[in-house]
Formats: C-alpha cells, sequence, structure tokens
C-alpha cells in the first residue's frame, strides 16, 4: 500500500491527507467516518480499513467546518439541577450513550435550583450556539429558538417534546404491593416542590389511595426540603439527609405506621438509617418502598423494594428525539412520550406488623 510522502503526525490529519493515505475518495472516507446509511452499500473490509487508519494516524473531524457546511454546530446543551448518584447518573447515562454515538458534542450546567441559572443558562448554551437543549429534571421557564426536549419537566410548550413516567401506574404498582401485604397505616414522603415529578407523583398517589381505600393521614405525610436541608445542613441536596431528618421527625411525633413510601431511592435509604436508629426492623417492624432503582438500591441492606424509572432508557429517548428534532425541524413530534415503570420487590417490604 502506498503511502503519503511522510506519514503526518497523529492529530493532525486532515480528510484529504486520510484519503490519500489510504488510496480512496473523500467522498468514501467521510461516508464511512460519518456513519452515512450510504456508507452500507461500501465492503465491509474497506469500511475497517477506514476505521483502522482513522485510529491509528488519530484522525479528528474538523467540526468547525462541518458546522459550517451543515449550519450546525454539532452540540447540545443539557441542563439539570445537579448530577449526583442516582436519577441523573442514570439518565445521563443515556443521553451520553446516544449524542457520542452522534457525533455530537454536549455542554452540560447544573443549576442547583437556583432561578436565575434555570433562566440563565440556556442563554448561555444559545451564545456558544448549541443546535438544542435537553432538559433533565428542570422546569420549562423559558423560550428558545432551538428544539428542546425535556425529560420529566411536564410542560406543555410549543417546539418541546417531554418525556416523562406514568406516574400514575407507578405510584399504584407500589400502594398495592403494600396493600396486598396488609399494610394500611401508610406514612408518605412527598418530594419537593422545586422537583416537576413531585407534584405529579403525589396526584397518582391520592388516586390509588382512593381505589385502595387507603386512608392518607396528615399526620403521616412529610415532605423533603431539598433547598432547606442544604442550607443548613450544608449538604448535598441528593444526599440521604433529605429522607433521614423527615423520617426522624415523623418519629419523633408518631410510631403509628406500618410503610413509608418515600419520594426517591436517596430519601429511602436516609429513612431507613433514622428507622434504625430508633430500634425499629426493616421489614418486620415497618416497611420501605423507595422509587428510581438507582444503582445503589439493590446493595442496600436490607435490598430496596422501590418503583424502578427506565431512566437509562428515557435519557437515550430524550437525545434521540432532540437529534431528529434537530435534524428534521419542520416534521411532526408529539408532545409527550409516556414511559412505563416497574415494581422491584426486594427485601425492604414484608408483612404489616400486627
Amino acid at each position: 500500500m502506498s503511502k503519503i510522502k511522510s506519514d503526518p503526525k497523529p492529530g493532525h490529519v486532515n480528510l484529504r491527507m486520510l484519503a490519500e493515505h489510504l488510496e480512496l475518495s473523500q467522498t468514501t472516507v467521510s461516508l464511512v467516518l460519518n456513519n452515512s446509511p450510504s456508507a452500507r452499500s461500501i465492503p465491509p473490509e474497506t469500511r475497517k480499513r477506514v476505521l483502522e487508519g482513522a485510529e491509528r494516524l488519530n484522525y479528528r473531524p474538523n467540526y468547525f467546518a462541518r458546522s459550517l457546511r451543515q449550519s450546525r454546530s454539532m452540540s447540545v446543551g443539557v441542563l439539570a439541577p445537579d448530577l449526583s448518584e442516582g436519577y441523573f447518573t442514570r439518565v445521563m447515562s443515556g443521553v451520553v450513550a446516544e449524542l457520542t454515538g452522534a457525533n455530537y458534542f454536549y455542554f452540560t450546567a447544573c443549576h442547583d435550583w437556583r432561578p436565575e441559572l434555570i433562566v440563565g443558562y440556556p442563554k448561555l448554551f444559545l451564545e456558544r450556539a448549541v443546535d438544542g437543549i435537553l432538559l433533565l429534571n428542570t422546569p420549562v421557564e423559558f423560550e428558545v429558538p432551538v428544539p428542546m426536549v425535556a425529560i420529566s419537566a411536564h410542560e406543555s410548550r410549543a417546539n418541546v417534546t417531554n418525556i416523562m413516567l406514568d406516574h400514575e401506574r407507578a405510584v399504584f404498582m407500589a400502594l398495592e404491593h403494600l396493600h396486598a401485604l396488609g399494610h394500611r397505616r401508610i406514612a408518605f414522603m412527598r418530594g419537593p416542590k422545586a422537583i416537576p415529578d413531585s407534584e405529579f407523583r403525589w396526584e397518582g398517589i391520592q388516586k390509588a389511595a382512593r381505589v385502595l381505600s387507603l386512608k392518607l393521614d396528615p399526620a403521616l405525610i412529610t415532605r423533603i426540603d431539598a433547598t432547606g436541608w442544604k442550607m443548613k445542613s450544608g449538604l448535598h441536596p441528593m444526599s440521604p439527609e433529605i429522607g433521614y431528618q423527615p423520617m426522624h421527625q415523623l418519629l419523633e411525633r408518631t410510631r403509628d405506621f406500618t410503610a413509608v413510601f418515600c419520594f426517591n431511592d436517596i430519601a429511602a435509604i436516609g429513612a431507613s438509617r433514622a428507622l434504625t436508629e430508633a430500634g425499629l426492623r426493616i421489614p418486620h417492624d415497618v416497611s420501605v418502598v423507595g422509587f428510581d432503582d438507582i444503582q445503589s438500591a439493590a446493595f442496600f441492606t436490607p435490598s430496596l423494594t422501590t418503583v424502578r424509572q427506565p431512566l437509562h432508557e428515557m435519557g437515550k429517548s430524550g437525545a434521540r428525539i432532540l437529534l431528529d428534532r434537530i435534524a428534521n425541524p419542520s416534521g411532526d413530534y408529539a408532545a409527550a412520550v409516556v414511559m412505563q415503570p416497574e415494581l422491584i420487590v426486594r427485601e425492604s417490604t414484608g408483612p404489616a406488623a400486627l
């Protein structure tokens, strides 16, 4: 195989030089590197040779030139409250898989529930010429001239596609499970007001309670104040502290309950610690149910019964729809895509104590 007169240094190879080195046309090399549908007609051995040559010479595409040709920056902005372990890491794993597979770069920003950042960061994204914006568990409180997809935002706006969970089905499965185990005195830990999912999940709980003839006792209802706990304790708003403190306060008032349904798994882990410190056994004295099915839920002791959100798939779906909207802005897109939950029964739930 012939080579160009002098092998370029890795990382200094452009498309023309790579094509000459491989003795192929620039069109052929470009189709393979961009994973174009037309590349399917290129022999597998040729595609393999292109990819191996690009890797060997550390070829990097000129995204600036490509963006000028396509009138795109090949980048998107991702805005989230935080990227802590739990909900956000699982969703981001799907987002990253989809975006990197499409050769898209992404900017991430965390607003930490500060109103000025929720509005300000999208403006900074636009200054960096992003092609679209992906919101994770963030309210849509602004208008932008680019496509936008919101995961768990529940906002009905033009130019926005929502990826959301079927919360009514999710909470019904959890409460039906507890009801079947004989639980009637159930404590509830509502989510922070700032999180869009909170009110939708609570509405689902109220509907499920009516169907199952479960009484929602105000004395057994607590609410996570993520911002407040952060300000008071200096801890991260998604620390188990958000469940530990409300449960600790509830136990100071009453122990007249046999189960607790927590807003998420992080809160359930904190609540379990408070219950254990109070001398209560899980699930013998109190059953605990979480929400999300984060990676650590199965390894907590006792392992956590929880409602699984398909978080990785939600991230992939959100990113894929955003890229579709960028590529075909005049297309017809659904206002909402509803994902289905799954109840994962583990060790933290058992028959109601007599």
